[in-house]
């Protein structure tokens, strides 16, 4: 079976040395090596202010903490992503609102974010879902004119861009995964952006207990409560080590997934995700668009290639009830949808048997 998603990690001869170094260099907590993976995780994917953290979750409860969300307010995020998006929303007791999606990319809709904007409205978080960029300019722009925060979640978008820049530097916060299936892992991580530079030491403390690093347990003073949302220098090392090949992964994911384009432009029944011009989505999976899709994922299967929606839609989950409402876009979206696989480990062979497959079905 062609899986969906699978781990890449790098070969042994460059990750197993460095692993015995860190993890018997007596100094495995979060030191040098977390701080030297920002710095060239920064420096490789475009970044000013950013802080490695535990997983992307994590980095998504600061953004929204950091941002002032607290309860009583409402976030303005998507139904079509991983459910940990959301439930971050509730750790700081506010309220989700549903924004409907454009049933053309699967990715929160401008329009609907508008619609839902209120006097208790404290941020938009939207999700580069599958690694198709979501319309940023025009939430950008929106977020601005309502005095509210943009967060990006660019856990499935490592090295998608926008507007010739990376995702995850247009809005206020950002963040990233490193959990096992992501384009790039670290076993679990993730990383918090920040365009605030004065947040920063904020953001530290969030990370730490509410206190900073380097400073004599004896002579902190806590003042804001903090969690245990650091990176430790292991993960940090293999983070390290993946980012001299992460070129090579994503460069595939996006060949994969252009190839698909220009394949499933033309066979009728089915149609893929699409961005404004201005977006070059990484593929994390693609993203397929199909009039029967149970028949396409039932022969897809058959084939040996795993084919499914993945995700289940959050609005249906019992934890968000009271958010419930019409989403039509999201209606016509999720019945089309039929995720497929186009990252590293897809052939040339593979991905055309699987265009075949479709064809014929």
């Amino acid at each position: 079976m062609i899986p969906i998603v699978k781990v890449a990690m790098p070969a042994k001869s460059a990750l197993m040395p460095a692993l015995e170094e860190v993890l018997y260099s007596g100094m495995i907590a979060e030191g040098e090596a977390v701080y030297r993976f920002e710095s060239e995780f920064n420096q490789k994917f475009g970044l000013k202010h950013s802080l490695a953290m535990s997983s992307g979750t994590g980095a998504l409860h600061a953004a929204l903490t950091l941002a002032g969300v607290g309860p009583g307010d409402e976030v303005i995020s998507t139904p079509m992503t991983a459910e940990p998006t959301n439930t971050s929303i509730l750790y700081n007791g506010a309220t989700v609102v549903w924004a409907d999606l454009d049933p053309l990319s699967g990715n929160m809709c401008p329009e609907s974010v508008r619609q839902c904007i209120t006097s208790r409205t404290k941020a938009i978080l939207c999700v580069h879902y599958a690694g198709y960029p979501v319309r940023l300019a025009e939430l950008k722009r929106l977020a601005d004119e309502c005095g509210i925060a943009l967060i990006e979640d660019c856990a499935h978008a490592l090295g998608a861009r926008y507007q010739g820049r990376p995702i995850g530097t247009i809005g206020h916060y950002g963040i990233y995964s490193f959990q096992a299936i992501k384009h790039m892992t670290t076993v679990d991580g993730g990383l918090l952006t920040l365009s605030d530079e004065s947040q920063l030491q904020a953001a530290k403390k969030f990370r730490w207990f509410g206190m900073l690093k380097g400073v004599p347990r004896t002579e902190v003073d806590i003042t804001s409560v903090g969690y245990k949302y650091n990176m430790n220098n292991v993960s940090a090392t293999i983070g390290l080590v993946q980012l001299q090949n992460i070129s090579a992964v994503l460069d595939r994911h996006i060949e994969n997934g252009q190839y698909f384009d220009a394949q499933f432009e033309s066979i009728a029944g089915v149609d893929f995700a699409r961005c404004d011009a201005a977006a070059r989505p990484s593929y994390w999976i693609y993203t397929l668009l199909c009039d029967d899709s149970a028949s396409v994922e039932k022969a897809l299967n058959a084939a040996g290639i795993a084919a499914s929606k993945l995700h289940r839609p959050n609005s249906l989950h019992t934890i968000f009830a009271d958010s419930r409402r019409e989403l039509p876009g999201l209606d016509t979206f999720y019945k089309r949808l039929l995720h497929i696989p186009c990252g590293w480990w897809v052939s040339d062979e593979d991905r055309a048997r699987i265009v075949e497959v479709i064809r014929k079905g």
